[in-house]
């Protein structure tokens, strides 16, 4: 993900929210409707997700230090992680528990009726339009990287985590204002604030949802995710295109930060070569890498002598080594 494409999805999503929430909060003042506090409660949020996203990516470029050798790339996936356990479950926890107060008043006080209820539908269809802006820059921004992957995947398998969030964000807070405005419409055509309530959990479920798909996706970059198969594959392909390498006995990636990836092999050399030509094979191996994935920026390859190709069913390490390493 380019720097300056997540930064543009995430301060329009934050610009927006902020708007919103403002306008929200009038509204609930004027109506006193529980789906308003909701929304005006995950707007909050939200805005308060995008200070946490910007903030990660201001400290994951950090230059690295002796206690954090490999860099704070990290960061970015911690502070994504913050977002959904926090930020989304606060709001959910919030809703879940006005809409139950909303729908327990309604039932013990059946003659309240919602007040001013123009307020909150000029407010929730001004909302709905500038999350619609939002979440058009989130969807403008993602698709190049995209690709032809279905937007399920882009949010399972994206490395970077801000375009996924603000995406699952915007469609969130899409969803949230449709549910609010049901509420709102149904509350003010029955004369029952108890819809009212029930737009309320319906928003609070909405929100417990995606800090749920958040929280499993961010944990798994957390601890650390590989480069996948395919692009594993390519690795060794690049690596085996060197002459000195006979082949690629086992390789290990992983993503210290959306775009830094560490790559660590085992590489079986002609039992022939000299040291000298094992050097220059792993010199050549190492810029054949780089040339292909240019975010490789730790290299560790280990030459050994092994004439059976390939990897052993369990992906343990064979063989004699005199290990090399190559660093950019």
């Amino acid at each position: 993900m380019s720097a300056e494409g997540g930064a543009k999805a995430i301060v329009a999503a934050l610009g927006a929210n902020l708007g919103i929430a403002a306008s929200k909060f009038v509204a609930f003042a004027f109506t006193g409707s529980s789906s308003m506090l909701a929304e005006s409660i995950h707007s909050v949020a939200d805005s308060g997700n995008q200070v946490l996203l910007l903030l990660g990516r201001k400290r994951s470029q950090r230059a690295r230090t002796p206690q954090h050798p490999f860099g704070y790339g990290r960061e970015r996936y911690f502070y994504a992680f913050v977002v959904a356990v926090v930020l989304f479950t606060v709001g959910a926890a919030f809703s879940l528990y006005e809409g139950y107060h909303k729908i327990h008043d309604a039932l013990e006080h059946p003659d309240h009726e919602l007040e001013s209820p123009a307020w909150a539908f000029g407010v929730l269809i001004v909302a709905i339009l500038l999350e619609a802006f939002s979440f058009r820059t989130a969807i403008k921004e993602s698709n190049p990287l995209r690709g032809d992957k279905s937007w399920w995947q882009f949010i399972r398998h994206a490395k970077a985590p801000e375009l996924p969030v603000v995406l699952l964000e915007d469609l969130g807070a899409l969803v949230g204002l449709i549910l609010a405005l049901g509420g709102v419409t149904m509350a003010t055509l029955t004369g029952n604030l108890v819809w009212d309530g029930v737009g309320t959990i319906a928003i609070g479920l909405l929100l417990g949802t995606i800090a749920v798909i958040l929280a499993i996706e961010t944990k798994s970059l957390l601890i650390g995710e590989g480069a996948g198969p395919e692009v594993e594959r390519q690795i060794i392909d690049a690596l085996e295109s060197v002459d000195q390498v006979d082949h690629v006995m086992h390789i290990r990636t992983e993503y210290l930060g959306p775009e830094e990836l560490l790559i660590a092999a085992k590489i079986a050399v002609n039992h022939d070569d000299t040291a000298a030509d094992v050097a220059r094979g792993i010199d050549a191996a190492e810029a054949q890498v780089r040339q292909r994935f240019p975010h490789a920026r730790l290299i560790y390859l280990e030459p050994a002598l092994d004439q059976t190709p390939g990897v052993s069913a369990d992906g343990a390490e064979t063989g004699d080594a005199a290990p090399a390493a190559a660093e950019n």
